[in-house]
């Protein structure tokens, strides 16, 4: 679950880390006043939308007074903000921070994750912030520090001098580092993020550490531990289907292509979507129905399929271990007959009662078009839905 940067500042002040001053505005008139209210100096007006990249759309604008305030806000709320991260379709703005300007001397780039590879924490830091990661990581690997951190022993002083010496910062800004960094830890820790990011992490002209973005990923997993970071959830900036998913316990991620799926395991769904892409077409979702699928979730699902109007076949994917596939051919029949699905319809079952869902289907009357290797099920699917295109 990801959460906007006003609130990601909330919880990062919440934990001892510095950061600047800032109001939350849904209105010119609110961003007018919340400048006001930090000083009537300079401001930063910051769209706040799940995306980054969001200068370089025209979301984040200085102001000069609260009447600039208000007038900056005014541009940016109700825009539709566009940035790599947002794609074509871009976000609607519906509030904005408006935050008390920083002189900055430098700009650098903190991050803490987990590496499941070295079983540890890592903290990832570069001397180039206010670039995308990943560009730098392309561009200049050599800037990139990595440091990992056993969660059983938790942050060390020598992991604070090895980040503070190789971001170049002096002997008393390593001293400032020490509580930042391991208040971020604290907080990565105890409300189970994945990700905690800020970027730019700026050292003022006065010398200070200050984050100046910042960016928080939390485990949904975990959010039936933290009642009050489930809170933050904004359904604006979730897709609705992805919403309705969680509603009846299905995993549901929204793609780009036209081959909608329903499948069974999130292992066999991951392999679907490459067997369409290795077949020459795009999947429209990643859906797991999971083990415990019956007619009733079945419906619901090819429910959620065909919110989607680029989809234009659904491939049925099933493997029957928990969940007997003579009940999931019933589901699909009533799903499709209820739902006057139109669309093509391509069904693969194996596992138990295979040959039982086979006949149900074959039974049925429903232009229902069967498939017994995952390979042949890629290949019907995106033949009928190139044709259907």
């Amino acid at each position: 679950m990801n959460v906007h940067e006003y609130q990601a500042k909330s919880l990062l002040r919440e934990f001892g880390v510095a950061v600047p001053n800032g109001r939350l505005a849904t209105t010119p008139a609110e961003a007018e006043e919340a400048a006001r209210a930090l000083g009537g100096k300079v401001v930063v007006v910051k769209a706040q939308v799940h995306a980054g990249g969001r200068g370089k759309g025209g979301g984040i604008k200085l102001a000069k007074s609260p009447a600039d305030a208000k007038q900056v806000a005014s541009e940016i709320l109700g825009m539709t903000l566009r940035t790599p991260q947002t794609g074509p379709e871009g976000k609607v703005v519906h509030k904005v921070y408006v935050e008390e300007g920083s002189a900055i001397a430098d700009e650098l780039y903190l991050a803490m994750t987990l590496d499941r590879a070295a079983e540890k924490l890592a903290i990832i830091a570069s001397t180039e912030g206010g670039m995308e990661i990943e560009e730098v990581a392309e561009a200049s690997p050599e800037k990139i520090i990595t440091v990992h951190v056993d969660p059983n022993l938790g942050i060390q002083d020598h992991h604070v001098r090895r980040v503070g010496y190789g971001l170049g910062l002096t002997p008393d800004q390593v001293k400032q580092l020490d509580p930042f960094l391991r208040g971020l830890y604290r907080l990565f820790v105890a409300k189970d993020a994945s990700l905690a990011e800020i970027n730019p992490l700026v050292v003022t002209e006065a010398g200070d550490l200050v984050a100046l973005d910042g960016k928080l990923n939390f485990d949904d997993n975990a959010l039936y531990r933290h009642p009050d970071v489930a809170a933050l959830l904004d359904p604006d900036e979730e897709d609705p289907r992805e919403l309705e998913a969680k509603k009846i316990d299905l995993a549901y991620v929204g793609l780009d292509g036209n081959i909608g799926c329903m499948v069974n395991g999130a292992g066999l769904a991951m392999a679907t979507l490459d067997m369409i892409q290795v077949c020459g077409g795009t999947p429209a979702n990643f859906l797991d129905a999971g083990g415990g699928a019956d007619k009733e979730k079945v419906k619901e699902a090819f429910k959620l399929i065909l919110r989607d109007p680029n989809v234009k076949a659904i491939l049925v994917n099933i493997f029957g271990g928990i969940v007997r596939c003579d009940l999931i051919a019933e589901g699909v029949v009533a799903a499709a007959a209820e739902l006057a699905v139109s669309v093509p319809l391509v069904v693969r079952l194996q596992g138990t009662n295979a040959a039982e869902g086979r006949a149900i289907l074959a039974r049925s009357g429903l232009n229902i078009t069967p498939a017994e290797t995952l390979g042949e099920a890629g290949e019907k699917a995106v033949a009928a839905a190139s044709a259907a295109a």
